[in-house]
């Protein structure tokens, strides 16, 4: 997952698109990026880090324009730590166009060898965004007469990226001298929305992954972008929407549900966190009906996506609630940090237990997921250290048991602690005295009751289906190939000691 953001209005926006980006910084902390268009021209800053860390004043300075979109990314596909592939990209033919990408596309490498033999078109980086970039440009110069573009131009070109790329995309762009453009992949995967702000120079626009970017920055909620359209802003402020897939349907991504999104956005009409008060009730009648013989003196949950699941799975169970862990607010998420190294290293560094939530006490912890189960382990453990007689663990979200390759960093089996084990099996694993997963029935029942317009849901990871149905066994053995080697790569850089000297014996 990554987030993204684009304006249109009639001041600066480099500002806006700088606190756009911290709003939505949960989404990405491994690199950042803002371009901003004045007349023909663009201007770019990007770099490795959390966005307060990319941009300097003199950066900001540096980024006049009335247009611009913006970027801050986790790894999904190339490298963890090239900091070539921070967004947003740029191509300068057959016009100049920057873009930047929040999802991932499943025939990567069939379209990079059509760029490059039929297209003839050079990708130098290993990101998917790249390639998602020159797709757009291809078609651009084949839709355009005389090199010209105009929104039907630009929305025929569109078209022409669905029907050649496969997989998720929310796609924020500029093209020099004509506007933003932003688009969403058929199936509405990852997801997009935009809103509107009335100023005296006239009505601006913001494009953003989640409504809560829209909430911050004074700007109303239109709507969701939907699957397979494009919205074009024009540069003199005209705004134009037209539906760009044959067929589209929508099927949101359930684990924004679960974890990805900030609790105070609502996507496809659907309240984040009324979805996890939901979650935590369904957990808490699974309890009631399967595992009434638990013992539990307090629930406890594990920072900070799980707080409402935690608190409405007590409030139904009639149990105490207590916040038995604090979070150092400096450490990032730990499910998107590259690295399963760093992730577990991070987990002591990020959380610290309250010992007198915990000593003598049969505790419940309650988590949003478990995807590798290293995490769930130094956690449980930290409660057994701080004194609890005995630790119980409940999941708001079903096993994770399959790689998800749309967009979130879970793509190796291996690495799944859920995949090919049993719940005994997977507690013992993490140390718990005895695991409650949440189903996926009502899971899917939580998050559609909310907004029962929403039939379906892309849930992949818990279920095994693939919804763009171009997922093979053997494309899955691929990417973990690929993966395996980029941790090896990743190991060998980790044998180094910070002033760049071998470990020797």
């Amino acid at each position: 997952m990554c987030g993204i953001v684009g304006v249109a209005a009639g001041s600066p926006v480099n500002q806006v698109l700088y606190d756009g980006l911290l709003v939505l910084q949960h989404r990405g902390q491994d690199a950042a990026g803002i371009v901003t268009a004045q007349g023909s021209g663009f201007h770019m800053h990007k770099g490795g880090g959390m966005v307060r860390d990319v941009f300097r004043t003199r950066n900001m300075r540096a980024l006049p324009g009335n247009l611009g979109i913006g970027h801050c990314r986790y790894p999904t596909a190339g490298s963890a730590f090239a900091t070539a592939e921070a967004q947003p990209f740029y191509v300068n033919s057959p016009f100049g166009i920057v873009l930047a990408h929040n999802g991932n596309l499943t025939n990567t490498a069939q379209l990079t060898r059509e760029l490059f033999r039929q297209d003839l078109r050079h990708v130098n980086t290993n990101s998917d965004s790249e390639v998602l970039l020159n797709v757009l440009a291809h078609e651009l110069q084949e839709a355009a007469t005389n090199y010209r573009l105009d929104p039907a131009t630009i929305f025929k070109a569109v078209s022409g990226v669905h029907r050649r790329c496969r997989g998720a995309y929310a796609v924020v762009a500029m093209i020099a001298g004509y506007g933003l453009l932003a688009f969403r992949d058929p199936y509405g995967i990852r997801p997009l929305v935009f809103g509107r702000a009335d100023t005296p120079q006239g009505p601006e626009y913001l494009v953003a992954s989640e409504s809560v970017a829209l909430d911050t920055l004074g700007f109303q909620l239109v709507r969701d972008v939907e699957p397979g359209e494009a919205i074009f802003i024009a540069e003199e402020g005209g705004f134009y929407s037209q539906q760009c897939a044959p067929s589209a349907s929508l099927n949101p991504c359930i684990f924004e549900f679960v974890y990805l999104a900030r609790p105070d956005s609502v996507i496809d009409g659907i309240s984040v966190y009324e979805t996890r008060l939901r979650m935590g009730e369904s957990l808490a009648d699974k309890i009631s009906r399967q595992h009434a013989n638990l013992d539990i003196d307090v629930v406890i949950p594990i920072p900070d996506s799980s707080r409402p699941a935690a608190m409405q799975l007590a409030n139904r169970l009639g149990i105490a609630y207590r916040e038995g862990f604090i979070k150092n607010r400096y450490i990032g998420r730990t499910f998107i940090m590259p690295g399963q190294s760093i992730r577990r290293k991070s987990v002591r560094q990020k959380l610290n237990a309250i010992g007198m939530e915990f000593r003598g006490k049969n505790v419940l912890l309650v988590d949003d997921s478990i995807v590798r189960g290293t995490t769930s382990r130094e956690i449980v453990q930290m409660a057994r250290e701080s004194g609890a007689r005995r630790v119980f663990f409940a999941s708001a979200a079903p096993p994770v048991r399959y790689p998800n390759v749309y967009g979130i960093d879970m793509p190796t089996r291996d690495e799944l602690i859920a995949n090919g084990r049993s719940d005994e099996e997977i507690a013992r694993e993490i140390g718990c005295d005895a695991l409650v997963y949440q189903d996926l029935e009502a899971l899917i029942a939580d998050v559609r009751s909310v907004n029962p317009d929403v039939t379906s849901f892309e849930d992949s990871c818990f279920s095994g289906r693939y919804i763009t149905g171009d997922v093979t066994q053997e494309y899955l053995a691929g990417v973990e190939a690929s993966r395996r080697d980029a941790e090896a790569r990743e190991a060998a850089e980790g044998r180094q000691l910070d002033l760049n000297l071998e470990v020797v014996d």
